[in-house]
This record gives C-alpha cells, sequence and structure tokens, in this order.
C-alpha cells in the first residue's frame, strides 16, 4: 500500500516522473518544505514544475525531468491536450447531476473566488455525478479551462460545495474532498494513462471502494 501521507512517486519516465501529492502539502515552499522540494528529495535530481494543485487538494502531478520536457508539457497544458480528471465529494444534493458548468471567476473576499453569469473568459468544467448513500455524492469532474479555485467554486455554484472545503461553504471533514484522479495525454506519439485511486480520507475512500465507482476505472472512456 502506498503511504498516502507522503509525497511519493506514482510512475517514472524517461522524461517526466507523475507524482502522488497528498493535502495539505503546499506547491512550493511555505514555512516548511513544498511539494516539489520534497518531490525532488525523493528522486534525488532538479524537477521541473509544469503544472499545480491547490494545497488542499491530493492526488497526481507531473514534474519534468529536464527542460525539454518542460517546455513540451507547458505547451500541451496551454493547449488542453492534457486531460484531468478530478474526484470530488459532497453531502449536499447538486442543483443537476451532471452537464457543464461554464462562468467568469471573478475574486471574492478572504482569497476565495465567485462564478459570474457572463462567459467573457469562463471557467469550462464537465462532470457526472453519482449517489454513494443517502448524504454522500460523488463527483467526477474535467475542467476545460485552468482556473485557480475552478473547480471548488464550480461545486459551490451546483450548491454542492466539496464536503470540508471551508472557504466554499462545504460541510466540516478531516480534509477538503477533491483528488486529481486521472490523467490521459499524448506525448512523443505514446498515450500516456495514469490513475490514482488512493489518498487520504474516509469519504474519498467511500467512493474508491463503492460499485458505483467502479463505472468511473477509465475516466477517459465517458462521453466528456
Amino acid at each position: 500500500m502506498h503511504d498516502v501521507n507522503n509525497v511519493h512517486l506514482h510512475a517514472i519516465e524517461d522524461d517526466f516522473f507523475v507524482f502522488y501529492k497528498p493535502a495539505g502539502v503546499s506547491f512550493h515552499s511555505e514555512q516548511c518544505a513544498g511539494f516539489v522540494v520534497l518531490a525532488e528529495e525523493l528522486v534525488n535530481e532538479k524537477l521541473y514544475p509544469v503544472h499545480r494543485l491547490d494545497k488542499v487538494t491530493s492526488g497526481l502531478i507531473i514534474l519534468a525531468r529536464n527542460k525539454e520536457a518542460a517546455a513540451e508539457f507547458t505547451s500541451l497544458f496551454s493547449d488542453h491536450k492534457i486531460k484531468k480528471f478530478y474526484l470530488a465529494v459532497s453531502d449536499a444534493k447538486p442543483k443537476k447531476k451532471q452537464g457543464w458548468i461554464k462562468g467568469d471567476m471573478q475574486k471574492s473576499r478572504r482569497g476565495a473566488f465567485k462564478l459570474l453569469k457572463s462567459q467573457a473568459n469562463p471557467a469550462i468544467t464537465r462532470f457526472y455525478s453519482k449517489s454513494i448513500r443517502p448524504g454522500l455524492r460523488a463527483y467526477l469532474l474535467k475542467p476545460f479551462s485552468g482556473k485557480t479555485h475552478q473547480l471548488r467554486v464550480a461545486m459551490k455554484s451546483l450548491g454542492a460545495p466539496i464536503l470540508g472545503d471551508s472557504t466554499y461553504a462545504g460541510s466540516e471533514d478531516e480534509r477538503t474532498n477533491l483528488h486529481a484522479y486521472a490523467l490521459q495525454f499524448s506525448y512523443k506519439g505514446q498515450l500516456k494513462e495514469y490513475r490514482c485511486d488512493y489518498t487520504l480520507g474516509a469519504h474519498l475512500n467511500e467512493v474508491f471502494n463503492s460499485d458505483e465507482f467502479k463505472e468511473w476505472t477509465a475516466p477517459w472512456t465517458l462521453d466528456w
């Protein structure tokens, strides 16, 4: 079993690594070592960040192993050629059970954002959801843009803030239940697919272990 308390290697490739980031670890250094520093210590080489996750979010992160790979990934991310799939959990009833969430995002108070009805430069997310049991619903989210707090704001706009996400009025829990679950992309002509169905958190693990989750084990096969 993976030690889900700590940063660890999920996959090793010639030009990049895929790491698991636990919830609660900042991407860059704050008072203590950030994710990138911990990852570099783990593999004893210089690494190049190409995307990031919020401190509260667990799951998969790619770090490039050389400048050429970093440039390639930066291009892939900016062209939205890397498909990212996230898992979230809420205890509230959503306004709709699947579909699109689109709207401009605006800074709100205390470092939070809000979703607007305007569509000048919108955050775009598509999602599916499943009831795991009464009072617990799982969400599979695919962002089509890369805005700060995009998925957390999207969930709040559904009337179903993420469980544990106090910034966006989520019910109290041991953690913010948002997990970077899967990645799919083509790199140098090869299709790459990674899934991370482990992390800390009783509610996320309840989802992973549910029968309903089985339909999401290859998220890239769904109709997005």
